[in-house]
Formats: C-alpha cells, sequence, structure tokens
C-alpha cells in the first residue's frame, strides 16, 4: 500500500494514499506479452499444400448432374424419364452420355433423391446397384429439386 509522507497535522502521522500503484500491474502484462510473442509461432503449424501451378487457364463449369429420383420400388426415375431397376445402368449410361460425352462414366455425378414414403431397403438397393456397376460420385438429395 502506498503512503504519502508530509502534508499531515501532526509531526508523526502518515496519510494513507489511495492511488493505485500500477508498477506491478505492468511488470505482469509485459511477462505475457513475452509469452504471447514466444508461444504464438510455435502454435502455428505449417501444412504443405500440393497446388497445381497458375495457367491462367479458366476452368470449366461442371456438367450437371444425372438426377435419380427413387419413388417406389419399381418406380425409378432418370430426370423426367421413367425406368425400372432392370434398365437403370443403362438408362444412367445413356443419360450420363447425353449430359457430359467427353468424361468418363465413372467419373460423372449422379444425386439420387428418395420419396418420404419410400422404403429404406428399396432406396439403398437403388444406390448398391450403382456402385456395383462403377458409379462411384453418387450424392444424396434430401429436399426437393424443385
Amino acid at each position: 500500500m502506498a503512503m504519502k509522507l508530509g502534508g499531515g497535522s501532526s509531526r508523526y502521522t502518515i496519510a494513507q494514499n489511495s492511488d493505485i500503484n500500477v508498477t506491478p500491474f505492468v511488470d505482469v502484462m509485459l511477462v505475457l506479452l513475452i509469452i504471447f510473442m514466444v508461444s504464438i509461432p510455435a502454435a502455428t503449424v505449417s501444412i504443405k499444400l500440393d497446388l497445381p501451378p497458375a495457367d491462367g487457364t479458366i476452368a470449366k463449369p461442371p456438367k450437371p448432374p444425372v438426377f435419380i429420383s427413387v419413388m417406389g420400388p419399381n418406380d425409378i426415375y432418370i430426370g423426367a424419364q421413367k425406368t425400372s431397376m432392370a434398365n437403370l445402368i443403362g438408362d444412367v449410361a445413356a443419360a450420363l452420355r447425353l449430359s457430359d460425352p467427353d468424361t468418363p462414366l465413372s467419373e460423372q455425378r449422379v444425386l439420387v433423391r428418395g420419396d418420404k414414403d419410400i422404403a429404406y431397403a428399396d432406396f439403398v438397393q437403388v444406390i448398391n446397384r450403382l456402385q456395383q456397376n462403377g458409379y462411384l460420385k453418387i450424392g444424396l438429395i434430401n429436399e426437393d429439386i424443385e
């Protein structure tokens, strides 16, 4: 506690000083500043990224995917065209060739949407049939497309 000397009524009375001594506060702040300055570079971990070189060309926008709607066990639509489980792979291949003939069929995106009343087994059967025939870029849609 700081004391004020002089200015009292008696020669031996010491009046209290209510001012805050900021020296310990400044010391603590400087120590914390040094700790943070030392620890921040160690906390930033660098991650090696293998980015392709910039060649200045503009990337082509992705082609629109093929939408498959599963409405029932044998009520499957590719876009607006109705198909069955037996004809599913052939119709998907035809739809993918129409949307993007240059890309291999296994590299193209297929989006599958299931009706809310469909059984889970029927929905998974369509996805399994696509995966067994090499279509691995399958996405699921959980809301109405239109």
